[in-house]
């Protein structure tokens, strides 16, 4: 096996140009932790390089491959017969689930890591104040960056997963469907919570064609903020995109407060697949700089849907600045406008919501918001009392289309002593902030929506 005394980054570069018919092993850590619907680009990407200089490449489907499996500290993955073992982690969450011996074959530089998983807070270019530069991307060389992504990796894993074919293509899709890349990088907001807070501008990346497979009949874009672009850039990419005559999407949240009637009049007639995803990520109008984000996301909304009626989404984060009731009336004060706007919020919980006083609040406000067919159709209030009807196992029918803003028990019936989470969660929240309550627990998507 090829050691490094520094695994992280990409030592095995040369190695893997000069060396003949290596056995390498490529690792998508958070696949093996949780099973992350998304293909690890970075890996589709070195695969390919790895192929191209004619090495055997394998995706490691289980940490039994290359774990040693008796007590032999000296069992490493020699034994399996890789000469080279590579590793990415996207997300931070994924590190504490390491196996042990995972963590001891990094340490001893017996696997090369990278992602920004291990490196959060990696920035190419922290001294320099402008965009993303080629030269700034420390972690993979220029040509394994710039290769067409191996689309193939994942079939291994995908055909030892349990289910019939058409499950599995619908679990998959991502995998299986899509060609993926970054026409461009880099951002200019610095939030806090993105991995991409260091950076000072966007600058051009990748061509579609770089990684376009003609095969698959759809695009997916990592960009992290594509309409921070310059507009001569942006509407390159679109008219690149248009020429490919496949259906496309970006995946991030796109920044609504760049929003101009050029580029709303150019993203409203391509052809896009899925919904309009756009993020809404201020609410503090105490403060002049977030009111300011707050005014610029509304203004951004006016001017898409002068252009724009279909299915739009926000990503709402929450939990973020902080886990009081100051929070959860923010949420519910951007839930409300984007039903005014006819769109629909999407809760993103920050991770600091977990062991927070309204943690059950954060849970059942993305219950129902992340759900269509809830937020659609049913006030909070709603929503609350439908899930205790379930709890209690009332079965009585609802005229159709409406829902009971309280409990209605019908005669003769014995309830449960216990509430549902979810209906207790609303009483106690209601008892302790009656006024955020009155304000918000009845407003309707119906009701609201100027854009029916």
């Amino acid at each position: 096996m090829i050691e490094y005394k520094d695994g992280k980054g990409f030592p095995c570069y040369n190695d893997i140009i000069t060396r003949k018919n290596l056995k390498i092993g490529i690792i998508d850590a958070d696949l093996l932790d949780h099973g992350t619907r998304h293909p690890n680009l970075a890996l589709l990407k070195i695969s390919s390089f790895c192929k191209r200089y004619g090495h055997n490449v394998n995706l490691i489907c289980s940490y039994n491959e290359i774990i040693p499996t008796d007590h032999d500290t000296n069992t490493n993955a020699i034994a399996i017969g890789y000469d080279l073992l590579i590793m990415s982690m996207v997300f931070t969450f994924t590190e504490p689930g390491l196996p042990e011996q995972i963590k001891s074959m990094i340490k001893e530089g017996k696997i090369v890591y990278g992602g920004t998983g291990f490196f959060p807070d990696k920035l190419p270019n922290p001294d320099k104040k402008r965009p993303i530069k080629e030269e700034d991307n420390t972690n993979l060389p220029y040509d394994v960056e710039h290769s067409m992504p191996d689309y193939h990796l994942y079939d291994r894993f995908i055909e030892l997963q349990p289910g019939d074919e058409e499950s599995k293509n619908k679990r998959y899709k991502d995998y299986k469907y899509y060609s993926i890349g970054f026409t461009t990088r880099g951002c200019i907001r610095q939030c806090g919570f993105c991995v991409n807070k260091l950076c000072h501008g966007v600058d051009s990346w990748s061509p579609v064609k770089e990684f376009l497979d003609e095969s698959r009949p759809y695009i997916y874009l990592w960009d992290d903020n594509i309409m921070a672009a310059p507009h001569r850039l942006f509407k390159k990419v679109m008219e690149d995109l248009i020429k490919t005559n496949k259906p496309f999407q970006f995946r991030q949240g796109m920044d609504i407060r760049l929003m101009t009637d050029k580029k709303a009049e150019l993203l409203a007639h391509v052809k896009y697949h899925g919904d309009f995803i756009f993020a809404f990520d201020h609410y503090r109008l105490d403060d002049p700089h977030e009111a300011k984000q707050v005014k610029d996301t509304i203004r951004g909304l006016e001017v898409w849907r002068r252009h724009c009626k279909k299915t739009t989404k926000l990503y709402v984060i929450v939990a973020y600045d902080s886990q009081d009731e100051k929070d959860i009336e923010g949420t519910f004060f951007r839930i409300k406008t984007l039903m005014e706007f006819g769109c629909l919020p999407y809760i993103m919980r920050f991770e600091k919501y977990k062991g927070s006083e309204f943690e059950n609040m954060y849970v059942q406000l993305a219950r129902w918001c992340n759900q269509p067919s809830f937020i659609k159709k049913m006030s909070f209030r709603q929503y609350c009392v439908r899930n205790e009807e379930f709890h209690q196992g009332i079965q009585y029918e609802h005229p159709k289309g409406t829902y009971y803003s309280k409990l209605i028990l019908p005669n003769g019936f014995k309830p449960k002593k216990n509430f549902c989470k979810c209906y207790q969660t609303m009483i106690d929240f209601e008892e302790s902030f009656p006024d955020l309550a009155k304000k918000y627990f009845d407003i309707r998507f119906e009701d609201l929506n100027r854009y029916k």
